[in-house]
């Protein structure tokens, strides 16, 4: 296979779905000589904040001179952005022999009359076999789907289990309750292994706690109340950490924006001063660099500065809140010019309710995936809510003259689904015409 070819059969197995179980991922991984058990691991699991808190810790880990795998779901504009080692994405060689080889072994499975893996499945046998062939120290690995079922349960005993914020989300696989969804999260917890629990509602942590009860793991609750924020404004957020038995923080910076983002820091810290305890060598000093050079691409990323163009992938009701809370925080009272997509699955109805509050006009997008609300539904769906003007765009490229007449001091925002987020984000990069879309790179 070429990278092209690698990258059309790992597309094409999305027709087999999103099937949950283990039972395909075992053999393949077996058949592979399970490359999963090759480096110690950092699991992590959640609803939203996984992304963050995943890539805090890997910065930190890279910064404590180990060499890091890190893999993450979705990717935002580029596929090998899922499997990284030290912030270098998956050579485009690699990616299609591993793809190549994947496709072998499971030519071996269904002969055996296994069932073909699905699309998460093969991408999570190409990481696990990249990260075991780059001799890797340390792998930082979010889940892709809840986490009692998911592909990358397949771990048999990480170095420490992450328990991100957890929400309503993908309750038609996981439950219709808090609880129900904290239950498939925590399946992650393996015998004995320690676990780090965000700032949860007591109904939440109280079943994390219950699962780590059963397989005599630790629990090290976050505490949010041994942060304190300095500072905040667009370039990012400083805070004094005050539990200094272990690293000396006095002040610390993260660029990520919105309040959820010290608590997803302050989480990544309590998994960190496990892995410290554990023996390796993470500094205090590691600590400051590694939070300070880490950046989440699509998360409240601001990409222009006059107007403030600003792109953020909150793609679920609690994600969308968190945006809407993170405008209210930078720019106080001032309306924004909207451009928002959805998927027809995550609660459009209950996501305009949030987001209506902060906007004056919207544009509305479809973004690229079969689950889509198409744009010209979620306008006419703005207008049963609201009088604000709401006009469809056709294509991504009709964005670039509306932000080319666009008054330098409007606050100009695209925000929803990861999948038109990403699209959004390399149009951006690739119009940046004079004085108008500069865009601010890292």
């Amino acid at each position: 296979m070429n990278y092209e070819e690698a990258i059309e059969f790992i597309h094409s197995t999305y027709k087999f779905g999103s099937r949950l179980g283990l039972k395909n991922i075992i053999r393949l991984m077996e058949l592979l000589g399970n490359p999963q058990d090759s480096c110690k691991i950092i699991h992590v699991a959640g609803t939203n904040g996984k992304g963050s808190t995943c890539s805090l810790i890997h910065e930190v880990l890279m910064e404590s001179g180990y060499k890091t795998g890190l893999f993450i779901s979705p990717y935002l504009e580029e596929f090998t952005e899922r499997i990284q080692i030290n912030k270098q994405h998956i050579d485009k060689n690699s990616l299609a022999r591993l793809a190549a080889l994947v496709k072998q072994k499971i030519d071996i499975m269904l002969s055996e009359g296994y069932d073909h893996p699905t699309e998460f499945e093969v991408v999570t046998a190409i990481g696990f076999k990249y990260f075991q062939e780059q001799s890797i120290d340390f792998l930082v690995l979010e889940v892709g789907l809840g986490g009692r079922f998911d592909a990358t349960n397949v771990v048999k005993k990480p170095l420490v289990c992450v328990i991100a914020s957890i929400s309503y989300d993908h309750m038609d696989y996981l439950g219709d309750t808090l609880e129900k969804i904290a239950y498939e999260k925590a399946g992650i917890i393996k015998e004995g292994s320690p676990v780090v629990i965000y700032p949860q509602t007591d109904n939440v942590t109280n079943v994390i706690k219950d699962v780590a009860s059963e397989k005599n793991a630790e629990v090290f609750e976050a505490n949010k109340h041994n942060i304190e924020k300095v500072k905040s404004d667009i370039t990012g957020q400083w805070f004094k950490y005050l539990k200094d038995d272990v690293f000396y923080l006095p002040e610390i910076k993260i660029n990520l924006l919105g309040e959820h983002q010290l608590l997803n820091a302050l989480t990544a810290l309590s998994a960190l001063e496990i892995i410290k305890k554990e023996g390796f060598n993470i500094s205090s000093e590691s600590v400051k660099n590694g939070f300070s050079n880490c950046r989440f691409p699509g998360r409240f990323e601001i990409m222009n500065k006059n107007p403030f163009i600003i792109i953020d992938g909150g793609h679920n009701i609690d994600g969308i809140s968190h945006f809407t809370r993170t405008i209210k925080e930078y720019f106080k009272d001032k309306k924004i010019i909207l451009f928002f997509g959805i998927l027809k699955d995550k609660n459009p109805d209950e996501a305009l309710n949030l987001i209506l509050p902060i906007s004056k006009e919207i544009y509305t997008l479809t973004p690229f995936s079969p689950r889509a609300l198409k744009a010209a539904e979620l306008a006419d769906l703005v207008k049963k809510h609201s009088n604000i003007k709401a006009t469809p765009l056709d294509n991504y490229e009709d964005i670039l003259p509306i932000l080319k007449i666009s008054d330098k001091n409007e606050i100009i925002a695209f925000a929803g689904s990861l999948y038109m987020i990403g699209n959004v984000r390399t149009l951006l990069k690739n119009n940046c015409f004079s004085n108008t879309l500069k865009i601010n790179q890292p």
